[in-house]
C-alpha cells in the first residue's frame, strides 16, 4: 500500500542519473568491434547525455521533499500528532463534492466511462474528487508551513566538495546536513541510476546482437534474415513472446561466446543501507547471519499478503535468519493503523507479538478498539495490562521512533523490507530466498 505522497502535485519526478558518459566511451568490445555511446540509439544517447542535468534536478527535488517533510513534522509535533494523522485530519476540513463538480468530472471522462450512467459512476467520481481535494490541501498546507517555519536553503545541494556536516537547508530550528541528505536519498539515487543502466544495457545488447548477426551473415555467406529464421523463427513451436525471447537469448549467448563479447559498462550495485533493528519484536537467533527487517502497517493489505510469503521463505533457512518487525503505520490512508500498532506493542509486552499480528493481518476490516481487546483476550493476555500498555506514552514513543527511522530512510510505502541492509523489490518466496542466499554468501 502506497503512502499518500506528501507533495504529490509538485514533487513527483522521473529521471535517470548516472555519471556522464562521453560519446567515445567504450561500453563493450567484441571481435573486430568497439561499441561506444555513439553506437546506441538516438533515444538512448539523449538519455545518457541528459543524465547529469537530470541528476542535479532530481537531487534538488529530493531536498525540497526533505524540507517539506520537516515542515510537516514540526507542525505535527506542535499538535501532538504524527505526520500521517496530521495529513489524514485534513480530510475532515474538506467540503464534499457538489453535484455540479461530479457532473463536470463525469462529462470530462465520458469517453473513458463508456456507457456507464452517472448513477453508477457517481461513487468512484466522488472518491476521486475527494482524493484530489485532499492532495491539493496537503500541498497548500506544506506551502504555508514552509513559510511559517521559515524554510531556507543554505547551500546548493549539487555544489562540489560539500562536507558531511555542511548545512543544506534550515527549517525552524532543524537543519538538513549533507550526511542526513545522503542517507535520505541513497536508495532513490540507486534506483534512478539502475534505470538508466537498464535502458543503456538493453539498447547496447540490441546493437551488439545486430552487429554480430551481420558478422555471422558475412562469414557464412547468407542473409541476416536467413540466420534469424534458422536460429529463432524456424525453431518456434508455440509462437509465444516468451518462446521467442528464450530462443533469441540462447542465440545471443552463442554469438557472445563465439565473438568474445566483453561488457565494460556496469550497472550500479545496490547500496547497503544502515537500518537499525532498534529493540523491536524479533524471531530467530540474535546472532543469525541474516537479518530481515520489515517495516509494516497492520492495516495494509500488501503487508498481510507479504507476511506469510516472507515466513515461508525464512523457514527454508532454519537458524540462519532473524526477522524483525518495525512499525510504519500509514495513518494518512489507514484510520486504524496506529491503533493496531499500539495493540501489537501491548501484545509484545506479554510475549505474544507474532501471534497477535497474525490475527491483525487476517482481520484488517476489524481493527477498532473493541476488536483489538477481543483478540488479546482470545490469546489469554492480561486485559488490564494490555489496555494500559496500548494507551501508554511509552508505546506511542516507540512507534514514533520506528516511523522517524523509516522516514529518514525515505520509506514511503509498506511493506518495505531489508535483508542485511538491502531493500527487496521482488516480493515472492523465490525472491526472498534468492536475497537470503545472496546475503549468506556475502
Amino acid at each position: 500500500m502506497t503512502k499518500l505522497a506528501i507533495l504529490i502535485s509538485i514533487l513527483l519526478f522521473s529521471a535517470s542519473a548516472v555519471p556522464a558518459q562521453k560519446p567515445t566511451d567504450v561500453l563493450a568490445t567484441a571481435k573486430g568491434h568497439k561499441f561506444t555511446v555513439a553506437d546506441l540509439s538516438a533515444e538512448a544517447q539523449a538519455e545518457v547525455a541528459g543524465a547529469p542535468a537530470d541528476l542535479k534536478k532530481f537531487r534538488t527535488e529530493l531536498l525540497n521533499e526533505m524540507i517539506a517533510s520537516k515542515a510537516l513534522s514540526l507542525e505535527a509535533a506542535s499538535k501532538g500528532l504524527t505526520v500521517g494523522r496530521l495529513i489524514a485530519d485534513l480530510k475532515t476540513t474538506l467540503p464534499a463534492p457538489t453535484d455540479a463538480e461530479i457532473k463536470v468530472a463525469y462529462d470530462a471522462n465520458k469517453e473513458a466511462l463508456g456507457d456507464v450512467p452517472l448513477e453508477k459512476a457517481r461513487q468512484p467520481i466522488v472518491d476521486w474528487l475527494n482524493g484530489k481535494k485532499h492532495q491539493e490541501a496537503v500541498v497548500k498546507l506544506v506551502t504555508e508551513l514552509q513559510t511559517k517555519y521559515k524554510a531556507a536553503k543554505v547551500k546548493d545541494v549539487n555544489a562540489a566538495n560539500l562536507a558531511a556536516a555542511d548545512v543544506l537547508a534550515t527549517i525552524g530550528t532543524d537543519k538538513v546536513t549533507r550526511s542526513e541528505f545522503d542517507r535520505f536519498v541513497k536508495y532513490d539515487l540507486y534506483e534512478f541510476e539502475a534505470k538508466l543502466a537498464d535502458d543503456v544495457l538493453a539498447d547496447l545488447d540490441e546493437a551488439i546482437f545486430n552487429t554480430l548477426v551481420s558478422d555471422e551473415a558475412k562469414a557464412t555467406g547468407v542473409e541476416s534474415s536467413s540466420i534469424i529464421a534458422r536460429e529463432i523463427t524456424n525453431k518456434m513451436v508455440d509462437f509465444s513472446d516468451e518462446e521467442h525471447a528464450r530462443l533469441n537469448a540462447d542465440f545471443g549467448k552463442r554469438l557472445t561466446a563465439k565473438y568474445g563479447v566483453a561488457l565494460l559498462y556496469k550497472a550500479p550495485e545496490q547500496p547497503v543501507e544502515t537500518v537499525s533493528t532498534d529493540d523491536d519484536p524479533a524471531e530467530g537467533p540474535a546472532n543469525a547471519p541474516v537479518t530481515v527487517i520489515m517495516f509494516s502497517d497492520f492495516q495494509c493489505s500488501a503487508c498481510s499478503a507479504t507476511h506469510p510469503i516472507l515466513k515461508t521463505a525464512i523457514a527454508a533457512f532454519p537458524g540462519k535468519v532473524r526477522l524483525v518487525i518495525r512499525d510504519f503505520p500509514l495513518e494518512s490512508v489507514h484510520d486504524n493503523s496506529m491503533l493496531a500498532a499500539r495493540a501489537a506493542s501491548a501484545a509484545n509486552a506479554q510475549g505474544k507479538f507474532f501471534e497477535f499480528i497474525e490475527i491483525l493481518y487476517k482481520s484488517q476490516d476489524k481493527l477498532d478498539t473493541a476488536s483489538l481487546k477481543k483478540y488479546a483476550a482470545d490469546l489469554g493476555l492480561d486485559a488490564a495490562k494490555f489496555d494500559a500498555d496500548m494507551n501508554s506514552d511509552k508505546t506511542l514513543t516507540e512507534i514514533k521512533k520506528d516511523i522517524a527511522d523509516g522516514e529518514a530512510l525515505h520509506i514511503n510505502s509498506t511493506p518495505t523490507i531489508f535483508i542485511n541492509g538491502r531493500r527487496i523489490d521482488r516480493i515472492s518466496v523465490e525472491g526472498f530466498k534468492a536475497a537470503i542466499e545472496q546475503a549468506l554468501k556475502k
